[in-house]
């Protein structure tokens, strides 16, 4: 993982419940960790199953975190128009948003924001949404440096079934012509 270049580096990922925010964050967590690297992960959500709030937000460091808060984001993946409102403050490096959930994107920088359509990939590809997480972990894992086999072991780790699915839909988020530099 790129963490090692530098002391610390933070990610934040929020949307609503059931869009996998939280598993998408064990496995960027247990990555790091298979990796050396010390991790702390914090979670948030509201009381409601499905529909409400969810954050995970993740440091990770080549020796210690000195705080679990993620104070100043390096990566902000953003899957409802609620979190990106709340947290696009809490970000200085690129903000990574699913365009079918958050339309409304703010016109300051705008080369830290990239699109990842992952639901309608997820729908298109696989015919089921909840592949969305995987499609927007690859593109994470791609534009952000990180070590793709490792992030594909920790994910048949952490994921109990449809393995086939979400390595897939794990490699169509890394693949993507848009995160591909020209």
């Amino acid at each position: 993982m790129t963490a090692a270049a530098k002391p610390r580096t933070e990610i934040l990922i929020s949307g609503f419940g059931g869009q996998g925010v939280i598993r998408m964050g064990q496995i960027l967590g247990l990555a790091a960790i298979k990796q050396g690297h010390r991790v702390t992960m914090l979670k948030s959500h509201g009381t409601e199953t499905r529909g409400g709030y969810v954050r995970a937000q993740l440091v990770i460091s080549p020796d210690y975190v000195d705080s679990p808060v993620v104070e100043n984001a390096d990566v902000f993946v953003a899957f409802s128009a609620p979190a990106y409102k709340k947290f696009f403050d809490h970000c200085r490096g690129k903000i990574l948003y699913d365009p079918e959930m958050v339309e409304d994107v703010r016109a300051e920088g705008p080369e830290r924001h990239v699109a990842v359509p992952a639901t309608q990939l997820a729908k298109e590809r696989f015919n089921n949404v909840l592949f969305a997480n995987m499609i927007m972990l690859g593109a994470l894992t791609r534009l952000s440096g990180l070590d793709y086999e490792a992030m594909k072991k920790a994910m048949l780790e952490v994921i109990p079934r449809f393995h086939e699915q979400n390595l897939a839909a794990l490699d169509v988020g890394y693949t993507l012509p848009a995160l591909i530099p020209a």
